[in-house]
């Protein structure tokens, strides 16, 4: 299943405010319960992160996490309004940030997804488009074409 088939619009947002990693989680954690319980999502995305940052340097982040508490997965996407620390190995803050959790035997998809966003956040123009995108709406179309010329 593709990135964007786990994206609706409502959990792409533009200028999310967050103070630090843990609230950026925090937040994420949110968007991905959307009515379900997002104590599943907190949970899952801080168990990896203790494993490692998922900061991919550049400015982007893919907080990811499994779960055997859920049964489809379901992804997030983020620019904040300000940079934030992530314990990139390049030191620089994130403020793009791709958030996935998957149910705990989802394994090779799992990685397929994780394989489509680094290859889609190695191109330059894109993570400038999705730097400069107005607006949610745009965002996601910036993301929409940057994973069609991937795939």
């Amino acid at each position: 299943m593709p990135f964007l088939d786990l994206l609706p619009a409502e959990r792409v947002r533009t200028d999310l405010a967050a103070a630090d990693k843990g609230g950026l989680i925090e937040q994420l954690a949110r968007l991905l319960a959307g009515d379900g319980d997002p104590a599943i999502a907190r949970d899952a995305l801080a168990a990896r992160e203790r494993l490692g940052s998922t900061g991919l340097g550049h400015g982007v982040a893919i907080p990811h996490g499994r779960s055997a508490k859920i049964d489809e997965a379901c992804a997030a996407f983020v620019r904040l309004a300000a940079p934030v620390d992530f314990g990139a190995d390049d030191g620089r803050p994130v403020d793009l940030v791709a958030a996935l959790l998957v149910p705990a035997h989802f394994t090779d998809q799992h990685l397929k997804l994780l394989a489509e966003l680094a290859e889609l956040f190695s191109d330059v123009e894109v993570t400038r488009a999705l730097r400069s995108a107005p607006d949610a709406t745009a965002l996601r179309a910036v993301l929409e074409r940057g994973l069609r010329a991937d795939g």
